[in-house]
């Protein structure tokens, strides 16, 4: 059963920056529902950061839609906002907006002003992501599931809870990957002893999210 958790987590990881936006549906699939276990947020979290993101979303779509380009990522509760705006009175009211969603408990505003990126652009940082978590795969130093990556504009940016064993980690294959100008760390940096407390607990839901199949 483990190789084969382990099989289906790896496919997730590497196909999460081509499935952006549908991340409830791929929580519904099996492959989802292990990486939903093993993620050392709790599932509350977990549903909290993806209200906040669609929350945020629609309330700043409503009133700044048009002529910007706005992501938002929300991991434990904090939030990144990137993209590029055409003013400098956009970006503080955007960051204000997502202050107030409920649960929100930290905000970093890496929102650029500056005309909106082009397609190949946006195409490009996607592959960048990519990249780089196919390069945590290749280190085999962490579980690359623990640490998200969003790109934007050729800027990496790290989130997660990890030990500082794997922040060194993902920051240097993030540093050494090809087409990456910076990377931007914003992961919480847990004690060893914080970090095994949490991946037993999400070993223990993993085993219950996808029990032995019954021997025939």
């Amino acid at each position: 059963m483990k190789k084969s958790l382990a099989t289906s987590l790896l496919f997730a990881v590497l196909l999460l920056p081509m499935l952006q936006g549908c991340l409830p549906l791929l929580a519904a699939g099996a492959s989802g529902g292990a990486l939903a276990a093993v993620d050392r947020r709790s599932l509350g979290t977990q549903a909290d950061d993806e209200t906040i993101e669609w929350k945020a979303s629609a309330r700043v779509s409503e009133k700044y839609g048009e002529n910007s380009h706005i992501n938002f990522t929300s991991y434990n509760r904090k939030v990144l906002i990137s993209g590029e705006v055409s003013s400098e009175e956009i970006r503080v009211q955007v960051e204000r907006i997502v202050a107030e969603v409920p649960q929100v408990q930290g905000v970093y505003n890496e929102l650029a002003v500056a005309p909106v990126s082009s397609f190949s652009t946006r195409s490009n940082d996607s592959y960048i992501t990519t990249r780089v978590k196919g390069g945590f795969v290749d280190a085999g130093k962490f579980n690359p599931v623990h640490v998200k990556v969003v790109t934007e504009a050729g800027v990496v940016y790290l989130l997660g809870l990890v030990s500082q064993r794997e922040a060194d980690a993902a920051i240097q294959v993030a540093r050494t990957t090809s087409g990456v100008k910076k990377v931007v760390t914003l992961m919480e940096i847990l004690p060893p002893a914080k970090v095994r407390e949490l991946d037993a607990h999400a070993n223990e839901a993993a085993e219950q999210a996808n029990p032995p199949a019954a021997g025939g």
